[in-house]
This record gives C-alpha cells, sequence and structure tokens, in this order.
C-alpha cells in the first residue's frame, strides 16, 4: 500500500454542448446544452480533515453530496474544492420553445389588459426572456463526474508527492541509524571513563575528611563500589539507544507497509526525540553530546516531513 502526502493539487473539467442539424444542414446552436463546470481540489496538511467547498448558488444543494464523495477518499488534510461553471452558450440567441411563447403571450396580453398604454414587446425582449426563462441549470451528474475525476487526479498526486516523502523519511532513518551505530561502541569507555574520574574524586574526599582512620577499609571498599556501579547506570545510555532503534525500526515498518501512517510516525518521531534529549542529558563524553546533537537535528527535520503524510 502506499504512503499518501497530504499536499496535491487537481483540476477537472465535464460537460459539453450539444447541437441539433435543422434539415440536415447547418448546426443550430442552443437547441438543448449542458454548460461545462471545472473543478479544482487544492490540499495541504492538517491534523484532521478539513473540507472547504465553494459552489455557485445554483449548485448550494450538492454541498452534503460532494462532502460525502470527499470524506470517503480522504482521512486527513485541508481540502478546498471549487466549483466553476461554464455556459459556452450564454452569449447566443435561444431557439423559443413554443411552450414560451404561449406564455409569454398570456403574460403580455394580461399586462395590456390592465396597462393599455405600455408598449408592445419587441423580439429582442421576447428573445432575452426566452433565454433566462430556458436557461438550463449544470446537472447534478455532471458535477458528480467532474468531482469524481478531480478527487481521483488528486489522490494520485498526493501519492506521488506520498512516494516522493517516503524515500525522504527513509533517508532520514537510516541516518539516524548510522548516529546509533556511532555512538553504540562509545558508550562502555565512557561509562568505564567515568567511574574511573568518580572513584579518584572518592578517594580525594576520603583523604581530606579522614574517614580513612574512622572507617574499617572493606566498608569503604564496599560503599565505593556501591556508588560507582549507581552512577555508572545514571550515564549508560544503552537502554535510550535500544529504544532510539526501536523507533527507527517502526517508523520503516509503517512507512513500508503504507497506508494512513501520518499520526502514528508523528507519536513516534515524538519519542525519538525523547531519547535523543536523554542521550544528551546524560551523555559522559563530548562525542556522545556531538551525536546527540546531531540526532535532534536529523529528528526535526523527520518531524516536518512526517507532518505532510495522511
Amino acid at each position: 500500500m502506499s504512503v499518501y502526502s497530504m499536499t496535491g493539487y487537481f483540476s477537472a473539467k465535464s460537460g459539453h454542448t450539444t447541437q441539433a442539424l435543422a434539415g440536415g444542414g447547418d448546426p443550430t446552436p442552443n437547441v438543448g446544452h449542458t454548460p461545462s463546470v471545472t473543478v479544482e481540489l487544492r490540499s495541504v496538511n492538517s491534523r484532521f480533515l478539513d473540507l472547504s467547498i465553494k459552489l455557485p448558488d445554483e449548485c448550494r444543494g450538492l454541498d452534503p453530496v460532494l462532502r460525502d464523495l470527499l470524506s470517503a477518499t480522504f482521512r486527513r488534510g485541508k481540502i478546498e474544492l471549487r466549483l466553476t461553471r461554464h455556459d459556452a452558450t450564454a452569449d447566443a440567441w435561444p431557439d423559443p420553445q413554443t411552450d414560451q411563447l404561449h406564455r409569454l403571450s398570456a403574460l403580455d396580453a394580461r399586462v395590456r389588459s390592465w396597462l393599455p398604454q405600455a408598449a408592445p414587446l419587441s423580439v429582442h425582449e421576447a428573445l432575452g426572456w426566452c433565454r433566462a426563462s430556458g436557461q438550463i441549470l449544470p446537472a447534478d451528474q455532471t458535477v458528480l463526474e467532474a468531482t469524481a475525476a478531480c478527487i481521483a487526479g488528486l489522490q494520485e498526486a498526493r501519492q506521488r508527492e506520498g512516494q516522493r516523502l517516503q524515500g525522504v523519511l527513509m533517508a532520514l532513518l537510516e541516518q539516524l541509524r548510522m548516529l546509533a551505530a556511532k555512538a553504540e561502541p562509545l558508550v562502555p569507555a565512557a561509562v568505564e571513563r567515568q567511574q574511573q574520574r568518580f572513584l579518584e574524586r572518592w578517594n580525594d574526599a576520603l583523604s581530606v575528611t579522614g574517614a580513612r582512620e574512622t572507617i574499617s577499609a572493606t566498608a569503604l571498599q564496599e560503599r565505593a563500589i556501591n556508588e560507582a556501579a549507581a552512577f555508572a547506570i545514571r550515564i549508560d545510555v544503552a537502554e535510550e539507544l535500544a529504544r532510539l532503534r526501536a523507533h527507527i525500526d517502526e517508523i520503516a515498518r509503517l512507512l513500508t507497509k503504507g497506508g494512513e501512517v501520518g499520526k502514528r510516525c508523528d507519536f513516534l518521531v515524538q519519542e525519538l526525540l525523547r531519547e535523543a534529549n536523554t542521550l544528551g542529558s546524560k551523555a559522559a563524553a563530548l562525542e556522545l553530546t556531538q551525536i546527540a546533537i546531531e540526532m535532534k537535528v536529523a529528528i526535526e527535520q523527520l518531524r516536518e516531513q512526517v507532518q505532510n503524510l495522511e
């Protein structure tokens, strides 16, 4: 299964104008037409699914249906749908229908019965009325077809972007693995070095305070060993490195599996940052501190990219 980004754009156009032939000769336009529509979808990252649908007034009734179509495909992201209507025959003269002319004649007669002084309708005014009354709104099916095509295109765009992000994230995970492998052999030496320093300071403290004269050598040695062991445990970062590698492997597994992995990866990146911070605070050597800093830089880059995943 693919990994999907929340960033993408696509537009689709649907609808056509039909023409009827008069006596097998030249085409006579405007006998009937379906206005074309253009659907645009823009998507950016968001913690949840945030839909913004902008429709012409005559298409407001399709808002719930379009929301259902979007919700059925996408799970996260701030998605804006914009529908634009294009009536290619809006400026052409209509072909008045019989029922239109009958109605217009009845209205004219009714008005003139009440207002005898009113001027009769001109041909231009009659054609204008026929155009307005005979205007065909975009068919629902046309809008839905364009929206379905646009959703499929946006999904493909988000998939392509997701594949690119997957490569970037895998490279960052590999960088973190290398840093963890670099830090692992430094841990025993750093712990041993710090233990030796602790014992030297311990002996210096015993000499200054004169504790050697009041406490037996066996008790002093036992206490020194216990304190050195406790100090070694406090500065040992082997557990942090093990958890760090486990989180890296889990993120890589999720990216390979694909699907809706954005929230899970985001949580695991937070755990990675926590382990890197602990590693930096417990680092007993300058080399480990530098590695911790490099890890935090890579994890921050990882976090920025993961937040774009669905």
